[in-house]
């Protein structure tokens, strides 16, 4: 698990392999991915905008925008965590994800941009 805080947004990062949903053969590597939030301010906070670097070994790095994450762009009270579970699929058996998410303090309206950690997701036969 990976974390970063920066001012008051503690975001940490869970990952795995999906066998389920993989093969190997014809080089189709699935991951899922756990991003845990947590505002350790005083006001609430608003997740507003994502923008991810997925980087792949061979094919370069890929930029993802989008209006908030899976659909929603919560609203995160003083002292409370948001998560959710998203995924990604690669075509080698290594990759990376790194980025920023844009925030807006509902206290002062300020805007403001959180790293997300890089994190490493690896096809599991790889570790051996």
């Amino acid at each position: 698990m990976r974390n970063k805080i920066i001012s008051t947004v503690n975001i940490h990062v869970k990952t795995w392999f999906r066998a389920d949903l993989s093969n190997p053969e014809d080089s189709q590597y699935f991951f899922n991915y756990r991003i845990f939030i947590e505002n350790k301010g005083s006001d609430s906070i608003q997740l507003l905008h994502r923008h991810w670097m997925v980087e792949h070994l061979v094919f370069g790095i890929q930029h993802v925008d989008g209006p908030g994450v899976v659909g929603e762009q919560p609203i995160i009270k003083a002292g409370e965590q948001f998560e959710y579970v998203s995924g990604c699929e690669f075509w080698m058996p290594i990759g990376r994800m790194s980025g920023f998410y844009t925030f807006q303090d509902m206290s002062t309206e300020q805007l403001f941009s959180v790293p997300i950690p890089l994190f490493t997701l690896e096809f599991p036969a790889l570790l051996s």
